[in-house]
């Protein structure tokens, strides 16, 4: 099982080991293209939600839109308790709990956002501590998050093998940063990324990850 080759993992949140109804983030999209004067088609909600285009920033302004305005009006829209309530745990993430390692949360999400999450779904104390990126830590890929998250699980610089799980291609990007085995977890499937984002394990759950590791 690969979970026994690593003294640790760390993992992302969003997209990795949860998902949620896409009515809610269709709801905020809406609400935000009000605000913005701009309707969001399902296909550019999806991009932006999940991150499939790479860096969201980047994305917004390759669709004339500015960031600075974006963000704001999505964070103030947001609905923490009810995104919480739609939010489902992926059934293959369940391994998480099981672990008899150091674990961490590393996640773009914030902390209003991650926190009723964690307690909705009960699994805050899969963690040994959860850390939510932002301007002053640093965002993925900066593997200053993932630093952190070491030091604060007490493996940093001392020798132990580590990996990090993730989504995206920033998750990747940050892992091998850091000095980490990466693990893809493709949940949309290549075509609707369209691009193959590559790392040590490329998987679309972690129940192949892990049986795989069982077969050999």
């Amino acid at each position: 099982m690969v979970a026994r080759e690593y003294d640790y993992w760390l993992l992302d949140l969003d997209g990795t080991l949860i998902d949620v109804d896409w009515s809610y983030p269709r709801s905020v999209f809406d609400r935000v293209g009000d605000r913005l004067g701009r309707e969001f088609t399902d296909r550019e909600a999806e991009i932006l939600w999940h991150g499939l285009g790479g860096n969201r920033n980047e994305q917004l302004r390759e669709w004339g839109i500015d960031p600075e305005e974006f963000w704001p009006a999505f964070h103030d829209i947001e609905d923490p308790q009810r995104r919480a309530e739609e939010t489902y745990l992926y059934d293959d993430a369940a391994f998480v709990g099981e672990l008899d390692c150091p674990v961490g949360l590393v996640t773009h999400c914030q902390p209003f956002l991650a926190n009723p999450v964690l307690d909705e779904l009960d699994i805050r104390d899969w963690f040994d501590t959860v850390i939510c990126c932002d301007e002053e830590l640093g965002w993925k890929p900066d593997p200053a998050p993932l630093h952190h998250a070491m030091e604060q699980i007490g493996v940093h610089h001392d020798g132990h093998d580590g990996v990090y799980a993730g989504d995206g291609a920033s998750d990747v990007g940050a892992a091998w940063n850091a000095g980490l085995d990466a693990i893809h977890v493709e949940r949309h499937g290549h075509h609707r990324r369209e691009q193959c984002v590559l790392g040590d394990y490329r998987v679309e759950t972690f129940d192949e990850l892990l049986a795989t590791a069982g077969a050999d």
